[in-house]
């Protein structure tokens, strides 16, 4: 079962960051043309991809206890929201509170499904 709740949180996850990418496209299209619009439309664009690429692992590994779907998820969740953490919510650009969110569902997520693989070597 603990894998399955962590599968949901990071499904979750996917599902914040999608949105996230959007708002990142939207902030991208009030920019001038040029290399920082550019920039930004790619960090949405990779953003959009990063979050796609958890909720279909979620979905198809984490669901069923993968020892790869941990992982994979743990690797792309965590490297994407320590830039965040790093460059966004540390620095002041984003309020904690909802800056957090992200975060504490990627922390939930590699704990529930950390405890779901650790319990599976058990059994």
């Amino acid at each position: 079962m603990m894998h399955k709740i962590g599968a949901v949180l990071y499904l979750l996850w996917g599902l914040l960051h999608v949105k996230a990418s959007i708002a990142t496209y939207q902030l991208g299209m009030t920019l001038e043309p040029g290399i920082v619009q550019g920039r930004v439309f790619q960090d949405a664009w990779n953003l959009a991809f990063f979050a796609i690429a958890v909720s279909v692992i979620a979905v198809l590994l984490n669901w069923k206890n993968s020892r790869l779907g941990f992982w994979l998820n743990f690797s792309l969740a965590t490297a994407t929201d320590i830039g965040f953490i790093v460059h966004i919510l540390v620095p002041g650009y984003f309020p904690i509170i909802p800056g957090v969110v992200g975060p504490v569902l990627w922390v939930l997520a590699v704990i529930f499904t950390a405890v779901a693989i650790r319990q599976s070597d058990y059994t």
